[in-house]
């Protein structure tokens, strides 16, 4: 695994999703960071960023959002709201997983036993009102995968 650290403000967003987006190496992507840390912000801003012209909002409630970008779709999940790993498999989380659309998951310890090996993760943190950590940790093992393949 390797990290990439960003320290930004809010108004700064857009900056941050273009340099995530340029940086990832999967298309499974899990969102980690306490209630309000701007998990669903920084997922709007990437939607944005992926030249979707839906509008991304929190799944919260559906548990699973659909937004259209050129050649693919997002599927974005919040996983907040389930009781237990069942309720994942009842809406088939492991058709998704085997899409290969693009899938950013927030909360996803909650289905943690799920999670595929090849993703990357964005912990998001509060540093203050307006400004944010991030941390994002990509897949080495698959990019070692990738330069061996076109070798």
């Amino acid at each position: 695994m390797d990290t990439r650290q960003y320290i930004y403000n809010l108004e700064d967003i857009d900056v941050i999703a273009s340099k995530v987006l340029e940086q990832l190496n999967s298309k499974v992507v899990l969102f980690n960071g306490n209630m309000g840390a701007g998990k669903t912000t920084l997922i709007k801003a990437l939607v944005k960023a992926m030249k979707s012209e839906d509008i991304a909002t929190s799944p919260t409630f559906s548990i699973v959002n659909e937004y259209q970008i050129p050649n693919d779709k997002i599927y974005h999940f919040d996983f907040y709201r389930i009781e237990d790993i069942e309720e994942a498999y009842n809406f088939g989380i492991e058709d998704y997983f085997a899409s290969n659309h693009w899938l950013f998951v927030e909360w996803s310890e909650r289905i943690a036993s799920l999670i595929p090996d090849d993703v990357c993760i964005i912990d998001i943190s509060i540093e203050s009102p307006t400004k944010r950590a991030l941390k994002l940790t990509i897949n080495t093992n698959q990019l070692t995968e990738t330069m061996q393949e076109s070798s």
